[in-house]
């Protein structure tokens, strides 16, 4: 696997049994607690591993910081936050890369494995199948409230918690289940993200926006203009493979639209099997899982917004 259907890691075959899953991520800090930061750059990068059905086995760190500028003790809490998270896959921390830098960035490059033959990627999804999703959206919205001083704390408690869970437990139960596709939800919003396994897997799909788990806040800071940069941009990638037969409210676009930060995972599973897959998913922890929407045959490459 490369990068021709834009999916979530590079997969390269060893044997017949074993592939190699890699992939890269990070950057600034979205919360002001170091630690957490630390915590939600870890799953997140993390999470393209467990997209692509593979289990972790390295990281390496990617560190910038402005060390003569701030106290030693902030870059320390922000590793620890990361290794948490490392140590939580299962995997191993083997060293990394910093550098002196007038801004904070966090990240790890992150080596897993997968069968060859049981490698999940966005390009399988299959007329019939339902979509569930496991995580709320609405992210990146309460952080950009976050950074404009109007966020409450019960909000941004929401999202630190959702950010820092791992997706280890639902990749494990897609993978234990037999899924057809999946993708994680992050940088493009849900609707780019959803467009991409569209666009591979040759299918039109359809999302219930009202079946989508949001934070209620998101809404709320959406409709009061605390929108991040990104949204617009999704929303240039996305919009012309929209299709909205009746009105959706605003903030709900927004939402729908906006770039998340250690997301869910979107799976694609066979539709006469999902709701026992989503029983197994809340029966694993996996409380927030739901099916917002199906695939369909048509329009090809094109997303139904309803």
């Amino acid at each position: 696997m490369g990068i021709e259907n834009l999916d979530d890691a590079g997969v390269y075959r060893l044997t017949d049994d074993i592939a190699l899953v890699q992939t890269i991520d990070f950057f600034p800090p979205i919360v002001d607690d170091p630690f957490s930061f630390g915590q939600i750059a870890g799953a997140n990068a993390l999470s393209d591993i467990y997209a692509m059905g593979g289990k972790p086995l390295t990281a390496m760190n990617l560190v910038a910081f402005p060390i003569k500028k701030m106290e030693g003790t902030i870059l320390k809490e922000i590793l620890k936050g990361g290794y948490s998270k490392v140590q939580e896959s299962g995997a191993l921390l083997v060293g990394g890369h910093s550098i002196d830098d007038a801004d904070i960035k966090y990240g790890l490059s992150v080596t897993g494995v997968v069968h060859p033959n049981r490698i999940l990627t966005n390009a399988h999804a299959r007329p019939g199948d339902r979509l569930a999703l496991t995580k709320p959206l609405g992210t990146g919205i309460i952080a950009t409230a976050l950074k404009g001083g109007i966020a409450s704390q019960e909000a941004i408690t929401k999202i630190t918690e959702s950010m820092v869970t791992l997706n280890r437990v639902a990749s494990e139960v897609m993978v234990e289940f037999g899924v057809n596709a999946c993708t994680d939800i992050t940088g493009f919003g849900l609707l780019g993200h959803a467009l991409e396994m569209a666009m591979a897997s040759d299918v039109g799909i359809v999302i219930q926006s009202q079946s989508v788990p949001i934070f209620p806040e998101a809404e709320e800071y959406a409709s009061g203009g605390m929108v991040p940069g990104g949204t617009g941009r999704n929303r240039d990638f996305a919009s012309c493979r929209l299709e909205i037969p009746g009105p959706v409210p605003n903030g709900r676009m927004d939402i729908l639209y906006d770039a998340q930060t250690s997301g869910g995972l979107l799976i694609s599973v066979d539709g006469e099997r999902v709701e026992m897959f989503l029983k197994l998913l809340h029966r694993r922890g996996v409380q927030w899982a739901t099916i917002i929407g199906e695939v369909v045959e048509d329009p090809k490459g094109k997303i139904v917004l309803q």
